[in-house]
């Protein structure tokens, strides 16, 4: 069994490796309304405050003043991003120009209908009420930038479960602050 740690392209024994560490990736996603207002971001590659507040100006204005018949990727920064819109919603992806369009239309749709069947016909207002939930949709669906769970059923599983065990924290604090309160008294 050989292990590679990979350096660029090249194994540290000297020869190429069959293991990539040069993977394309997501930079950002954010959700934002029809009226520029931001519902959910979420920033796989480092950028400050400020710069994280510019970009959300630049594509909000960008993206919501597109026609409808226009094509869905964007190029922006020497990086494409790629949105659709849902309802009142534009989700946008951003990555590499090099990667495919139509891959990243097909995790926006992904989450979108993890996001449906998990609410039940999703709105605007399901994602501003519950961003907690939409965050956690979203990060069993895509780890640091990469697509990591492709099964829709295996992620409502997975919340279905994390929510049981906020469930039993709920109900095992509220015992203990019965115990606490009567011991008070």
């Amino acid at each position: 069994m050989y292990v590679y740690a990979t350096i660029g392209h090249i194994n540290l024994y000297g020869s190429r490796s069959l293991i990539s560490s040069v993977e394309k990736l997501i930079h950002f996603v954010l959700l934002i309304s029809r009226q520029g207002k931001v519902r959910l971001t979420k920033w796989y590659s480092p950028y400050s405050q400020k710069e994280r507040s510019k970009v959300i100006r630049e594509l909000s204005g960008l993206i919501i003043s597109r026609g409808p018949k226009l094509c869905n990727f964007v190029e922006w920064r020497g990086l494409r991003v790629v949105y659709k819109r849902y309802a009142s919603l534009y989700f946008c992806i951003c990555n590499d120009q090099e990667d495919n369009e139509l891959e990243t239309l097909s995790i926006i749709h992904h989450y979108v209908e993890t996001l449906d069947r998990y609410f039940g016909s999703v709105c605007e207002l399901d994602l501003i009420f519950n961003f907690h939930k939409a965050y956690f949709i979203l990060d069993e669906v895509m780890l640091a930038g990469m697509m990591q769970e492709t099964s829709k059923r295996t992620t409502l599983r997975l919340i279905a479960a994390q929510e049981e065990l906020v469930e039993a924290a709920k109900e095992e604090a509220s015992s203990l602050s019965n115990i606490i309160a009567q011991a008070t008294k």
